[in-house]
């Protein structure tokens, strides 16, 4: 990594943070900020614990509409998409499963509730009152998927008067949106929200041999939210939600061959005539394929929150969620516009039941908060690859005899079903000692049970392997914190805290069952404003002490295996600094340092035929040295209405993909901007030009090294281009 880029970077942060001091009017008071994803209302300066919150005016059209755009937006958080799920990392560890059925290790969820698939959280992001993040484990609340993590939705509730909005926006590349709510009330107890997001747009790229779309968009989504309260103690909420995209969205992209390839061509190249997309002058966002890019995918989710006030201390809430989704995506792994054994065709079939109950307790010196919860999800995969025209490459002599046609009708077949069923139990404690020094203990009883029935078929080879297996796991995850608060404008905290990722079970995988990653979590923090309330900044410092890391990468026999890579140690600084500097002006900005590398670690090495190699002090994946993001609003009255102009600016250092940190699976630093000027007149009307990326920055999200079958060519998935548009919308 860049050392020179990184003390570059430091020595920016602080000139921000002295300038910003020093600059600071005693006027305009910054807006409170509260988090809910810690299962109570917390103000997030308050909250000991590194956290952000993204409020509504952040989530729209030019703003953050998916996942992906978060990485500006938080620090050390680092995003992508492989095989058209969510590659979602945080301060180095995330989700590095390829493998079907795997799953990351920041908590996903909505309203409070557990979106368990990682395709599910790519479904975009609309009419939400603001998204939660909470960075560094989360084993107390969360338990089961929080090694790094957690990232809350909350949806907008129904209002008690009719009214709601609307947005148009349009764009280049074609884009045409439309996001609108209408709350609906219902009588004196009843009221009704329903949303909706339409989106269409033209691909980023073009699939040159066929002259299709590439990575284009064709999404609806629409949410009917019910909610209850009659002024007494018992409240509730039912929230219905379905998504749908059919596009050509996910697609592979090609970046050459890698140290581990035996020609500096891909073989349908060499073997069947083929030619990549750099062959026939294609762009970064295009590819040249026989097959095209399929994506196909839709959802449902139903949310039930109710809450009981059964005195003036202590309530119950019940969040009950039942979800399915479906998917198919196709893409093509050979990555030319020969036919050649590359159609790699993927389904996933989830269904799941959660239920949780969250008792909250609170009086002058004590709060509690305990819960029990319950998941149970039916899980199907299938990886499909017909084998046409491998005769060309394993016997050509056989080739056009009867021989040769049945190998070339085989498959390349990974499916099944994994049947997964979740425990756990907590209870964590607030105890002030006084009115500046409090105590937080916590502890968490987690038990995971995984069957899986599937097969592993592979007709080339005569292979058909029956992959049936069960296991279960169990873990206690305890938390101790320290808060002192020594003035109403400071506040310190230190906390140890362990985490627990379930084991894991692939459906129709070869890989025997992987046992539990684990965290042991040390991080110290700041958090302070200054006497006017108009500047907020925090700083974090944490130590991560990782075991049994869960990684997957393609081995020599060309399968995709999952292990579990000994240890890592991550550790790491985050500044952030939020403030009103008058006359109009505001800024928000961060700045990160992370080390993550691996203690033990021994893996075949792809470009030396496997042999065993000893990875220890390698950089783990998607994990950059620094982060930076600036960003600058100036605010005024203009006319009957408000001018709003902001700009931001994000630097990323480079990173790998891979834990073999070679620079096949690599990407270099590099800038992203931002900017819009908004325009909101006669309390009703919005009017926004917006621009991301505006530097036109080639960007790669994320990049696997593919079989040896496929001579270990290099495939993954890429950021949008420039994108820019302009957006209206009216409140009613």
């Amino acid at each position: 990594m860049s050392t020179f880029n990184t003390k570059k970077a430091m020595g920016f942060g602080l000139c921000v943070l002295a300038s910003s001091v020093s600059a600071i009017a005693q006027e305009n008071a910054l807006e409170e900020v509260v988090v809910t994803a810690t299962k109570r209302s917390v103000a997030l300066q308050d909250l000991a614990g590194a956290a952000n919150v993204l409020g509504s005016d952040a989530i729209q059209p030019g703003g953050i509409q998916e996942i992906r755009d978060m990485q500006v937006a938080i620090p050390n958080l680092s995003l992508g998409d492989q095989f058209g799920f969510a590659r979602v990392f945080m301060r180095g560890i995330g989700m590095t499963s390829i493998d079907i059925g795997g799953e990351g290790a920041v908590a996903f969820l909505q309203d409070g509730a557990i979106v368990p698939r990682p395709a599910a959280q790519l479904m975009g992001m609309f009419d939400l009152d603001q998204v939660e993040v909470l960075r560094g484990p989360q084993g107390t609340l969360y338990g089961r998927g929080a090694t790094a993590g957690a990232i809350n939705m909350v949806t907008s509730k129904p209002g008690d008067e009719f009214g709601g909005y609307l947005n148009f926006s349009v764009g280049n590349y074609g884009l045409a949106k439309f996001q609108g709510a209408v709350d609906v009330p219902m009588g004196d107890a009843f009221s009704m929200r329903v949303a909706t997001s339409l989106e269409k747009r033209d691909g980023y790229g073009t699939n040159i041999y066929s002259g299709d779309d590439v990575n284009n968009r064709d999404a609806q989504a629409v949410r009917a939210t019910f909610a209850y309260d009659n002024g007494g103690p018992f409240t509730g909420m039912l929230s219905l939600q379905y998504y749908e995209e059919d596009d050509n969205n996910y697609a592979f992209n090609y970046f050459g061959q890698s140290a581990g390839s035996a020609a500096p061509v891909p073989l349908a190249v060499i073997f069947m005539g083929g030619q990549t997309v750099d062959m026939v002058g294609g762009g970064f966002h295009d590819i040249n394929s026989d097959q095209e890019a399929l994506n196909d995918r839709d959802g449902q989710l139903a949310n039930l929150t109710l809450n009981w006030e059964l005195s003036d201390n202590l309530s119950l809430r019940s969040i009950t969620s039942v979800q399915s989704m479906d998917r198919f995506l196709r893409d093509d792994l050979d990555s030319t516009d020969a036919n050649l054994f590359g159609q790699n065709n993927y389904t996933e079939e989830s269904d799941s039941f959660g239920q949780e109950f969250i008792l909250n307790y609170s009086a002058d010196r004590l709060d509690i908060i305990a819960g029990v919860m319950y998941f149970d999800e039916e899980l199907y995969g299938e990886v499909k690859v017909p084998l046409t025209n491998i005769c060309s490459l394993l016997a050509p002599e056989l080739c056009g005899t009867p021989i040769g046609d049945a190998i070339n009708g085989g498959n390349y077949l990974q499916d099944g079903d994994v049947d997964i069923e979740a425990w756990g139990a907590y209870a964590e404690a607030t105890f002030r000692l006084s009115d500046q020094l409090a105590i937080i203990g916590g502890l968490r009883y987690n038990y995971e049970e995984r069957a899986g029935t599937g097969s592993f078929i592979f007709d080339a080879i005569q292979l058909n392997v029956p992959t049936d297996q069960r296991a279960s796991w169990n873990d206690v995850t305890p938390r101790v914190t320290v808060q002192w608060t020594p003035s109403d404008t400071l506040m310190l905290y230190g906390t140890y805290t362990e985490a627990f990722k379930s084991g894991v079970i692939n459906t129709g995988s070869l890989s025997p069952a992987l046992d539990p990653e684990t965290v042991d979590a040390f991080e110290f923090g700041i958090k302070g404003s200054n006497a006017a309330g108009t500047l907020n900044y925090s700083v974090a410092a944490f130590f991560y002490d990782y075991a049994d890391l869960q990684i997957s990468f393609v081995d020599e026999t060309s399968t995709v295996s999952t292990i579990n890579a000994a240890e890592a140690e991550n550790y790491g600084v985050e500044l952030e600094i939020d403030g009103n500097l008058g006359n109009g002006f505001s800024i928000d900005f961060y700045l990160t340092y992370l080390s993550a590398e691996y203690q033990e670690f021994f893996n075949g090495d792809y470009a030396n035929g496997f042999a065993i190699a000893d990875l220890s002090g390698n950089t783990l994946p998607n994990a950059p040295e620094s982060t930076a993001k600036i960003g600058v609003n100036w605010e005024t009255e203009m006319g009957n209405g408000v001018l709003r102009l902001r700009g931001e600016a994000y630097y990323q250092d480079d990173v790998y993909f891979t834990e073999w940190n070679r620079t096949d699976a690599y990407q270099d630093a590099y800038e992203q901007f931002n900017a819009s000027i908004d325009y909101t007149f006669n309390d009703r009307w919005f009017f926004s030009v917006w621009g991301r990326n505006l530097s036109d920055e080639e960007v790669i999200s994320n990049n696997i090294i593919t079989a040896p079958l496929y001579d270990s060519l290099r495939v993954g998935s890429v950021l949008p281009p420039r994108t820019y548009g302009a957006t209206l919308g009216v409140q009613f």
